[in-house]
Protein backbone atom coordinates (compact mmCIF):
# COMPACT_ATOMS: atom_id res chain seq x y z
CA UNK A 1 0.00 0.00 0.00
CA UNK A 2 1.24 3.39 -1.38
CA UNK A 3 1.80 5.77 1.74
CA UNK A 4 1.03 9.63 0.56
CA UNK A 5 1.75 12.90 2.30
CA UNK A 6 -0.93 15.63 1.70
CA UNK A 7 -0.88 19.07 4.09
CA UNK A 8 -4.21 19.20 6.08
CA UNK A 9 -5.79 22.77 5.32
CA UNK A 10 -4.39 25.62 7.93
CA UNK A 11 -1.75 23.56 9.52
CA UNK A 12 1.55 23.05 7.39
CA UNK A 13 3.68 19.63 7.77
CA UNK A 14 0.61 17.67 8.94
CA UNK A 15 0.28 14.33 7.87
CA UNK A 16 -2.67 12.31 6.47
CA UNK A 17 -3.37 9.05 8.03
CA UNK A 18 -5.18 6.08 6.38
CA UNK A 19 -8.65 6.00 7.69
CA UNK A 20 -8.53 3.12 9.94
CA UNK A 21 -5.99 5.26 11.88
CA UNK A 22 -8.22 7.97 12.44
CA UNK A 23 -11.50 8.83 15.01
CA UNK A 24 -14.64 10.44 15.27
CA UNK A 25 -16.24 11.12 18.27
CA UNK A 26 -19.48 12.31 18.56
CA UNK A 27 -20.56 14.26 21.99
CA UNK A 28 -23.69 13.77 23.60
CA UNK A 29 -24.94 16.69 26.09
CA UNK A 30 -26.28 17.07 29.35
CA UNK A 31 -29.35 18.55 28.58
CA UNK A 32 -31.17 20.45 31.85
CA UNK A 33 -34.72 18.66 31.16
CA UNK A 34 -37.51 17.87 33.06
CA UNK A 35 -37.54 14.60 31.57
CA UNK A 36 -34.69 13.09 29.69
CA UNK A 37 -34.38 10.11 27.25
CA UNK A 38 -31.17 8.87 25.63
CA UNK A 39 -31.57 9.88 22.00
CA UNK A 40 -31.01 7.04 19.19
CA UNK A 41 -28.13 8.00 17.32
CA UNK A 42 -27.12 7.26 14.01
CA UNK A 43 -23.62 7.69 12.26
CA UNK A 44 -22.64 6.66 8.59
CA UNK A 45 -20.47 8.11 5.60
CA UNK A 46 -21.66 8.52 2.44
CA UNK A 47 -19.06 9.05 -0.43
CA UNK A 48 -19.55 12.65 -2.21
CA UNK A 49 -20.03 10.81 -5.55
CA UNK A 50 -23.57 9.06 -4.73
CA UNK A 51 -22.40 5.77 -4.28
CA UNK A 52 -23.59 3.60 -1.50
CA UNK A 53 -23.62 5.23 2.17
CA UNK A 54 -22.39 2.97 5.05
CA UNK A 55 -23.11 2.76 8.39
CA UNK A 56 -21.09 3.06 11.18
CA UNK A 57 -23.15 2.68 14.07
CA UNK A 58 -26.60 3.43 15.51
CA UNK A 59 -27.55 3.66 19.23
CA UNK A 60 -31.27 2.69 20.06
CA UNK A 61 -32.89 0.63 22.58
CA UNK A 62 -31.79 -3.05 22.25
CA UNK A 63 -33.41 -3.98 25.30
CA UNK A 64 -36.86 -3.28 24.59
CA UNK A 65 -39.11 -5.95 23.40
CA UNK A 66 -42.40 -6.70 23.56
CA UNK A 67 -45.33 -4.79 21.74
CA UNK A 68 -43.43 -1.63 20.46
CA UNK A 69 -39.57 -3.18 20.55
CA UNK A 70 -36.70 -0.73 20.37
CA UNK A 71 -36.49 -1.02 16.65
CA UNK A 72 -39.62 0.65 15.95
CA UNK A 73 -38.17 3.70 16.37
CA UNK A 74 -35.41 3.74 13.97
CA UNK A 75 -37.37 5.32 11.98
CA UNK A 76 -36.98 8.86 14.15
CA UNK A 77 -33.78 8.70 12.37
CA UNK A 78 -35.16 10.13 9.27
CA UNK A 79 -32.21 10.65 7.10
CA UNK A 80 -30.15 7.98 8.05
CA UNK A 81 -33.47 5.75 7.51
CA UNK A 82 -34.30 6.41 4.16
CA UNK A 83 -30.55 6.13 3.31
CA UNK A 84 -30.28 2.78 3.95
CA UNK A 85 -31.01 2.49 7.25
CA UNK A 86 -34.10 0.47 6.64
CA UNK A 87 -32.66 -1.96 5.24
CA UNK A 88 -30.03 -2.96 7.73
CA UNK A 89 -30.92 -5.84 10.00
CA UNK A 90 -30.80 -5.37 13.77
CA UNK A 91 -29.22 -5.84 15.55
CA UNK A 92 -26.24 -5.85 13.21
CA UNK A 93 -23.01 -7.07 14.47
CA UNK A 94 -20.12 -4.38 15.28
CA UNK A 95 -22.51 -1.15 14.37
CA UNK A 96 -25.51 -1.54 16.72
CA UNK A 97 -25.36 -0.89 20.53
CA UNK A 98 -27.26 0.94 23.36
CA UNK A 99 -28.41 4.42 23.95
CA UNK A 100 -25.86 6.79 25.13
CA UNK A 101 -25.86 8.66 28.24
CA UNK A 102 -24.28 12.20 27.71
CA UNK A 103 -20.43 12.25 26.99
CA UNK A 104 -18.01 11.25 24.20
CA UNK A 105 -17.93 8.51 22.71
CA UNK A 106 -15.31 7.64 20.22
CA UNK A 107 -16.27 5.16 16.77
CA UNK A 108 -13.01 4.12 14.80
CA UNK A 109 -12.87 5.21 11.01
CA UNK A 110 -12.96 2.11 8.90
CA UNK A 111 -9.58 1.10 7.93
CA UNK A 112 -10.84 -0.46 4.25
CA UNK A 113 -12.63 3.39 3.60
CA UNK A 114 -11.35 3.40 -0.13
CA UNK A 115 -9.25 7.09 -0.72
CA UNK A 116 -11.69 9.65 -1.51
CA UNK A 117 -14.68 12.54 -0.27
CA UNK A 118 -16.92 11.30 1.74
CA UNK A 119 -19.36 13.23 3.80
CA UNK A 120 -19.63 11.95 7.75
CA UNK A 121 -23.39 12.25 9.33
CA UNK A 122 -24.78 12.30 13.03
CA UNK A 123 -28.28 12.19 13.25
CA UNK A 124 -29.99 11.86 16.87
CA UNK A 125 -33.58 11.86 17.99
CA UNK A 126 -35.06 11.77 21.12
CA UNK A 127 -38.12 11.14 22.97
CA UNK A 128 -39.86 13.96 24.29
CA UNK A 129 -37.30 16.00 22.76
CA UNK A 130 -36.04 16.98 18.94
CA UNK A 131 -34.49 15.73 16.14
CA UNK A 132 -30.50 17.07 15.30
CA UNK A 133 -28.49 16.02 12.20
CA UNK A 134 -25.10 17.04 11.74
CA UNK A 135 -22.72 16.56 8.71
CA UNK A 136 -19.02 16.85 8.68
CA UNK A 137 -16.26 16.66 5.19
CA UNK A 138 -14.41 13.60 5.73
CA UNK A 139 -11.25 12.84 3.23
CA UNK A 140 -9.12 9.61 3.42
CA UNK A 141 -6.73 9.74 3.66
CA UNK A 142 -8.11 11.46 7.01
CA UNK A 143 -7.75 14.72 7.69
CA UNK A 144 -8.77 16.95 11.38
CA UNK A 145 -12.43 18.63 10.72
CA UNK A 146 -15.36 19.40 13.31
CA UNK A 147 -18.69 20.77 13.32
CA UNK A 148 -20.93 21.20 16.43
CA UNK A 149 -24.72 20.57 17.08
CA UNK A 150 -26.93 23.04 18.75
CA UNK A 151 -29.23 21.03 21.51
CA UNK A 152 -29.19 17.15 20.50
CA UNK A 153 -25.98 16.47 19.66
CA UNK A 154 -23.00 18.65 20.86
CA UNK A 155 -19.43 18.23 18.57
CA UNK A 156 -18.72 15.91 16.40
CA UNK A 157 -14.75 15.93 15.36
CA UNK A 158 -12.57 13.59 13.03
CA UNK A 159 -9.30 13.16 14.22
CA UNK A 160 -6.59 11.84 12.53
CA UNK A 161 -4.19 9.85 14.69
Amino acid sequence: MKKSLILAAGSAGAMAVPAGAATITVTIPRLQVAEYNRPYVAVWVEPTDGSKPRTLAVWYDVDKTGHEPGTKWLADLRTWWRKGGRSLAMPADGVSGATRAPGAYRIPVPANLKAGSYTLYVEAAREEGGREFVSVPLQVPAKDARASGSRELGSITISAR
